[in-house]
């Protein structure tokens, strides 16, 4: 019974993914691939999909936030072939440049660009400078969103494919298969498609054994989220998928002050 109920919600995801292949086209979306376990689920069934249609797969790219894990630069690098995949790394340039590149070193606003500075401005930021830290309210907003959106209008792409799931975070509990946003002054119009939304963290992990998906190997060292190296931590010492899923918090060892802000994230732009 429960292996059924996997193959009827990984079947539901390849539904959804070939909706939006028909909609927009593989040349117009694109996946958000971060290594990480729920986008590289998103990564395979879309691989089963374009294979079963003969067709190629979409572009991937993947958000470089400034402090990244060697173990996921190195995973993406060794299974983009394996899924016939062409990856760009993503990167906002301005304000690691005006860190000399040295996390923990302070920024001042009045050093990085325009759209930056206008960024920070749209958080409500008045402070005249900031410590360069990838996973802070303003880091954050400025290493991913901006990067995102900037990506965005640089390819033009319809939208992309990402890994989110209603039970991952409260802020994304009410998000939709297909969530479309509108444009605004600082991003572009685009749509999000959002495949296994309706998985479990167990379901994440029975799928990547029932289907031999590769998967980083700082989940076997007790990770069970992956985000930004000096802010993210092993929730044990065993394997993410021989953990307690059901009655602790996925997200533990995430930075929780950003936690805390997610919603307010989204609202942004965040994923």
């Amino acid at each position: 019974m429960k292996t059924e109920m996997l193959q009827k919600k990984i079947s539901q995801s390849r539904t959804v993914i070939g909706e939006a292949i028909d909609k927009y086209g593989v040349d117009s979306i694109q996946i958000a691939w971060t290594g990480g376990k729920d986008s590289t689920l998103v990564l395979h069934l879309a691989y089963m999909e374009c294979t079963a249609r003969g067709i190629p797969m979409p572009h991937c790219f993947c958000i470089d936030e400034g402090d990244m894990f060697d173990e996921v630069r190195a995973f993406l690098s060794e299974n983009a072939p394996k899924y016939h995949v062409s990856l760009t790394m993503i990167h906002n340039d301005d304000v690691s440049k005006a860190a000399g590149g040295h996390l923990g070193a302070t920024i001042r606003v009045a050093d990085l660009n325009a759209r930056n500075q206008a960024e920070i401005a749209r958080l409500g930021f008045e402070e005249d400078s900031f410590e360069y830290e990838p996973e802070s309210f303003v880091g954050n907003h400025l290493m991913k969103t901006v990067t995102l959106n900037e990506y965005l209008e640089k390819t033009g792409i319809a939208g992309f494919m990402e890994g989110i799931r209603w039970d991952e975070q409260s802020s994304r509990a009410n998000e939709t298969y297909f969530s479309p946003r509108k444009k605004t002054s600082l991003s572009p119009a685009h749509v999000r498609i959002c495949p296994i939304l309706h998985f479990t963290e167990r379901d994440v992990w029975d799928a990547h054994f029932m289907l031999d998906i590769p998967v980083c190997s700082l989940y076997s060292q007790g990770y069970r989220s992956l985000g930004a190296r000096i802010t993210t931590t092993r929730n044990s010492s065993i394997p993410a998928w021989e953990q307690d899923l059901e009655n602790t918090y996925e997200r533990g060892g995430r930075r929780q002050d950003k936690e805390h802000l997610m919603a307010k994230l989204r609202e942004l732009g965040y994923m």
